[in-house]
């Protein structure tokens, strides 16, 4: 190696260059089609699932009120990611500074720690209902809903503000070319030039204690859903309580099965495709927010009707 390579590695990097979909740079400006719809329909549908929330006082139950949650969350994924998505496909804009990265990665961390919070409130909500019917106004009121809001928001930010401190202080140097459309601290730590054992470490406790413990006490709670389910005489009224859990077992696959699946590809799997991590990517942070409020619309019935009724007064 020259002594001119060696200098040009040692540059230090003031920006980071966001990537597309590698070889079908050509065809960028068509791929946006999708994506721009994909971002409207997951957009508007999150906006009707709040709209509709707010507007009817027969849907100001826990179970809705976790579900606007959801939505909220699931918006505000979609609109920290759009920019960079967008700037991509459509006119090519590449770059991005280290605090506008900083900041992008802090959001969609703690957008996406909080959803899997959400997602455990409303397996908490299931349980309740379905094990604990007599006590379920009693249990969940508006007061212990909005805390659990509150301690679901502040844990996702206490865990999630130290890394973009952690990856401010260091150097960045040779290529700063990052895998996907967007920012996440497993990749940006990557293009450091120094020890970054710490992040790492730090990176996968946060993993461990948002995403793990939420995802087992998922499990467990259905657990306890199933084996009260089994308890009951009647068929129909056994088909009844399961039904009721569909949704919500839908939006937990969609969320943590691309979670996990990206999580592992950028910590184990280095001899994976590139393409194969950019769609995962895409997977992660797309789908969630485009079909959480489909499967809702679909599987509620109170939220079925409404829509419906909202978009027939709207054609008159």
């Amino acid at each position: 190696m020259t002594v001119g390579s060696l200098e040009s590695n040692r540059n230090i990097s003031s920006t980071f260059l966001l990537s597309g979909i590698p070889g079908l740079e050509h065809m960028h400006i068509w791929i946006s089609i999708p994506l721009c719809l994909i971002y409207l329909v997951s957009i508007l549908g999150n906006c009707t699932i709040l709209f509709i929330i707010k507007t009817e006082p027969s849907l100001h139950e826990p179970m809705y009120l976790f579900l606007s949650m959801l939505a909220l969350t699931d918006l505000g994924l979609s609109l920290c990611t759009v920019p960079t998505v967008l700037g991509i496909f459509w006119i090519g804009a590449r770059d991005i500074g280290h605090d506008a990265c900083f900041a992008q990665l802090f959001f969609i961390h703690c957008l996406s720690f909080l959803e899997s919070s959400v997602l455990l409130s409303m397996a908490f909500d299931r349980f309740v209902a379905i094990c604990l019917p007599l006590h379920y106004a009693s249990i969940l009121t508006n007061t212990v809903i909005g805390r659990i809001g509150l301690v679901s928001l502040g844990r996702s930010v206490a865990l999630i503000f130290p890394l973009p401190f952690m990856l401010k202080r260091f150097p960045y140097c040779g290529s700063p070319v990052l895998s996907h459309s967007y920012c996440l601290h497993q990749e940006v730590m990557k293009l450091a030039c120094a020890d970054i054992k710490a992040n790492s470490i730090y990176g996968m406790f946060v993993i461990v204690s948002t995403v793990g413990i939420d995802s087992l006490l998922i499990l467990f709670s259905y657990a306890l859903i199933l084996r009260t389910v089994l308890s009951i005489a009647s068929k129909a009224e056994r088909f009844k309580a399961l039904n009721t859990c569909v949704s919500h077992i839908c939006a937990v696959l969609l969320f943590y099965t691309p979670m996990i699946g990206l999580s592992v590809i950028h910590r184990f799997g280095k001899q994976a495709p590139h393409l194969v991590q950019v769609i995962m990517g895409f997977v992660y942070l797309l789908f969630p927010p485009l079909m959480n409020p489909i499967v809702y619309s679909v599987k509620t019935k109170q939220i079925r009707d409404l829509v419906l009724q909202k978009v027939t007064l709207a054609a008159k």
